[in-house]
């Protein structure tokens, strides 16, 4: 199982609880073409291929354009993604876990390199804020289409 980079300068832990069927916050934040029509912070997003370990995506987020990996795939349960992006390495796991009426969905990131380095606080602030923003964009739709 493929984790964080605990020794990384940067990581965030965050989870929510979300009042919506697994099947429905799972297809939402996993069809990553539609990401940008409910997460504020993502300007474009294209697969380059299936869902699946080895398949990459590239995405615009706050002014940068990233390409991700995916790493891991347990559908419905778990998704890893990574990838270098303007001298970040970064490794993002996503778990879902329902619980009851509710999923609870868990994110964990870390960021390494010389720009993580030279600005930890800073960078590490705005990955907090980028996550917070999307678990709270990935909730609201979720319980909207619920």
């Amino acid at each position: 199982m493929i984790t964080i980079d605990e020794t990384a300068p940067v990581t965030v832990r965050l989870s929510t609880v979300i009042d919506a069927p697994l099947a429905t916050v799972w297809e939402l934040h996993t069809d990553i073409a539609a990401w940008p029509t409910w997460n504020t912070g993502v300007d474009q997003a294209e697969p380059n291929g299936p869902l699946a370990p080895g398949s990459s995506f590239s995405w615009r987020t706050h002014g940068l354009d990233i390409t991700s990996t995916i790493r891991e795939l347990v559908p419905g349960e778990r998704i890893v993604w990574g990838g270098p992006a303007n001298g970040i390495e970064g490794i993002h796991v996503w778990t879902f876990e329902q619980n009851g009426d509710h999923v609870t969905v868990r994110t964990e990131e870390s960021w390494s390199g010389a720009p993580v380095e030279a600005a930890a606080d800073q960078l590490r602030k705005a990955l907090r804020d980028s996550l917070e923003n999307w678990l709270s964009c990935l909730k609201a739709r979720a319980e909207r289409t619920a």
